[in-house]
């Protein structure tokens, strides 16, 4: 059985959730994983998942974001496109985020920035500064995108969390300079909430609002203030 978890999204500013993120999981012997494989369970599948998921969440009253990641395999399907159209089509009026986790083409995010954004959904990518979305393989792309996000658990987990101050401040100057919206991910106590907000970021995520969790109609996440 596949489910999504949630994980908040939070203005800090405002003092609220404005979004979360969608992140796949599978059940095996009453345990939850990560899939070996996102594309074992179909894109079309998936999209049904999320839109039950943005009924317990209650997302079309408060137009709330909802992100949902797509890796490589997924943006290349061919049938990609008009799946998350028609996804978005039946979330209305609520907010839809696709997140690219790995360094698209210039002609994939041309093509992907044009239907998409006809429909009101937004594209941003995710994990900058580590893996494949590095400044070099993305900085063509990001005039096509609207947001970024920095993760500052990746760098922790290859142990250089000693460069997170750095390179969140290159990163934070790309969101200015190309008008991009900027998350900070991996928030996990209250010294990377003022880190944050000592460099003015203000969209955060991570484990101080919440860990990734489950869903269902009589424990919803709280949508206001936090």
């Amino acid at each position: 059985m596949y489910r999504f978890f949630v994980q908040p999204q939070v203005d800090q500013k405002q003092q609220s959730v404005f979004g979360y993120e969608v992140l796949l999981r599978k059940e095996t012997d009453g345990h939850w994983s990560v899939p070996k494989n996102f594309t074992e369970l179909s894109l079309a599948k998936q999209a049904q998942l999320l839109e039950k998921l943005a009924g317990q969440l209650k997302t079309k009253l408060t137009n709330q974001v909802l992100a949902l990641n797509l890796n490589r395999e997924q943006a290349e399907d061919d049938l990609m496109l008009g799946t998350i159209i028609y996804l978005k089509k039946r979330l209305n009026p609520a907010s839809l985020t696709i997140e690219l986790t790995e360094n698209p083409t210039i002609a994939e995010v041309q093509k992907y920035s044009l239907f998409f954004h006809q429909h009101g959904i937004k594209l941003s990518i995710d994990d900058v500064g580590t893996g494949s979305n590095t400044f070099d393989r993305i900085q063509h792309v990001l005039p096509f995108v609207d947001q970024i996000k920095f993760a500052m658990q990746n760098y922790r987990m290859a142990g250089k969390a000693d460069q997170i101050p750095g390179a969140l401040e290159f990163w934070k100057r790309v969101a200015h300079e190309y008008r991009l919206e900027f998350i900070l991910e991996g928030v996990e106590d209250h010294h990377d909430q003022k880190m944050a907000e000592a460099e003015g970021i203000v969209w955060h995520q991570g484990y101080l609002y919440g860990k990734p969790h489950l869903v269902d109609d009589e424990a919803q996440p709280q949508s206001g203030c936090i």
